[in-house]
C-alpha cells in the first residue's frame, strides 16, 4: 500500500474532489491510499482506523465462516464507501476488503471526523443513498441466480473481477458466489473458449471478445 505524499496528493485530492458530498472542509487531513491487486484494504475482524472513499478500481468483500470456509460477498467499486457500517456503528464485525485490480481510495481518520460525519446532514443524506441502492443491488444478485442461467451471470462477474483483461478467479470461490456446481463452472468456462470469447492461459483466461461477455451480461441490467 502507497500513501501519496507532498504534490503528488495534493494533485489527486484536486482532480478527484469530493469536496461536493460534505459541508465542511474534510480535504485538510484527507489521505490518498493506493492498493495493488490482492493486497487487503481491511483484514477481516479489524475495525479500520478511516472511511474510504473509492476512487478508481474494485475490490472484494470477503467473510469467514465458524467451518473455516471463505465466502465471496460481494464488489465495490468506484464512487462507493467503505467502512460505512463501522462509522455507523460502534460494535460491527468487519468483512475482510481485498482489492481486485489497483485501488485508490480517499481515507478519512475517522477519529478526527466521525462526531462532524454523523452530525452531517448533507453526507448523511449521500450515504443513505449509497445504502439503498448497494441493498437493492444485493437483493437483485439473489433473484438473478433464479431469473438467468449461468452464461449471464458468469459474464458478468468475469468483467467485474478482470484485471486488464485477465481473469484469474478461484474456481471454489466462483462457485460459492454464483450458486453453482464446480462441472457446471468449467462447462461454461469451457463454452466460452469454444466461442472465443476467452481464451486460457495457463490457470488465467484472456478476455477476447469484451463485446459478447458485455452483451450477455447486460441481459441482468435490463431485468
Amino acid at each position: 500500500m502507497e500513501i501519496f505524499k507532498g504534490e503528488k496528493k495534493r494533485l489527486y485530492v484536486k482532480q478527484n474532489s469530493i469536496a461536493h458530498l460534505f459541508s465542511f472542509p474534510v480535504e485538510q487531513f484527507i489521505e490518498v491510499h493506493e492498493y495493488q491487486r490482492d493486497e487487503w484494504i481491511i483484514q477481516e475482524g479489524t475495525r479500520p482506523d478511516f472511511l474510504f472513499y473509492v476512487v478508481e478500481g474494485k475490490a472484494k468483500i470477503y467473510i469467514t465462516h465458524q467451518n473455516g470456509k471463505v465466502s465471496l460477498l460481494n464488489f465495490i467499486n468506484a464512487n462507493e464507501y467503505i467502512g460505512e457500517m463501522e462509522l455507523l456503528h460502534d460494535v460491527y464485525y468487519t468483512k475482510g476488503i481485498q482489492a481486485t485490480t489497483k485501488t485508490i481510495c480517499f481515507a478519512l481518520p475517522i477519529h478526527y471526523y466521525r462526531t462532524q460525519l454523523l452530525e452531517d446532514a448533507k453526507f448523511l443524506r449521500e450515504l443513505t443513498k449509497f445504502l439503498s441502492v448497494k441493498a437493492t443491488l444485493m437483493a437483485a444478485k439473489y433473484s438473478q441466480s433464479l431469473a438467468f442461467p449461468l452464461e449471464n451471470r458468469l459474464a458478468d462477474f468475469i468483467l467485474q473481477t478482470a484485471d486488464e483483461g485477465i481473469y484469474k478467479e478461484k474456481h471454489v470461490a466462483v462457485c460459492d458466489y454464483l450458486g453453482v456446481s464446480y462441472r457446471h463452472l468449467l462447462h461454461v468456462l469451457t463454452q466460452f473458449c469454444e466461442k472465443r470469447y476467452l481464451q486460457k492461459e495457463g490457470r488465467n483466461y484472456q478476455i477476447i471478445q469484451y463485446d459478447a461477455l458485455y452483451e450477455l451480461a447486460e441481459m441482468l441490467k435490463n431485468k
